[in-house]
C-alpha cells in the first residue's frame, strides 16, 4: 500500500520525463528521474552550445526550479547552469523544445536567475498533465525523428 504517494509521484514524474525526452529525441536512457525532496530530473543530451563547443549539454530539472541547461565540466565537479526556462515549474514539452532550440541557435533564452518556485501542492497532477501519452517526434530539428 502507497500511503504516502510516492508510487504516483513517481510514475508521473517518469512520464513526464519521458514526454520531454521524446519530443528532444533523446533516447530513454539518456534519462533519469527522481522522486524525493527535491523531485529532479536529468536530460543527457547530444548537442553543444556554440559556445561550449567540448562541453557536454544537459538538461536539468527540479521541483523549485523547473527546466534548466547546464554544461559539464571536466573535473566532476557539478554542472554549471548557464539558463533557467522560468515560466513555470511543469511547462509542456514543447517549451522546452523551444528553449534548447533557443539556446542551440546561441539566441540567449531563459534567465541567468534560478526561479525558486513555491512547492507546488499539485505536482503530481501538472507532472500526469504533461506526461507521456505515446508516440510522437522530435521538435529540436522541426522534423519527425
Amino acid at each position: 500500500m502507497d500511503i504516502y504517494g510516492w508510487d504516483a509521484a513517481e510514475s508521473a514524474l517518469q512520464g513526464y520525463v519521458s514526454a520531454v525526452a521524446e519530443a528532444l529525441g533523446v533516447p530513454p536512457e539518456s534519462t533519469c528521474a527522481m522522486t524525493g525532496r527535491p523531485a529532479s530530473a536529468y536530460i543527457a543530451l547530444e548537442e553543444r552550445l556554440p559556445n561550449f563547443p567540448d562541453r557536454d549539454l544537459a538538461l536539468l530539472w527540479e521541483d523549485t526550479q523547473g527546466w534548466a541547461a547546464a554544461i559539464e565540466t571536466h573535473s566532476g565537479e557539478d554542472v554549471i547552469v548557464v539558463a533557467y526556462l522560468g515560466g513555470e515549474v511543469v511547462p509542456p514539452a514543447r517549451e522546452v523544445v523551444a528553449f534548447l532550440r533557443d539556446l542551440l541557435a546561441d539566441r540567449h533564452p531563459g534567465q541567468l536567475e534560478p526561479p525558486n518556485f513555491d512547492r507546488c501542492p499539485d505536482l503530481v497532477e501538472r507532472l500526469a498533465r504533461h506526461g507521456h501519452r505515446g508516440p510522437s517526434r522530435s521538435m529540436v530539428s522541426g522534423s519527425p525523428s
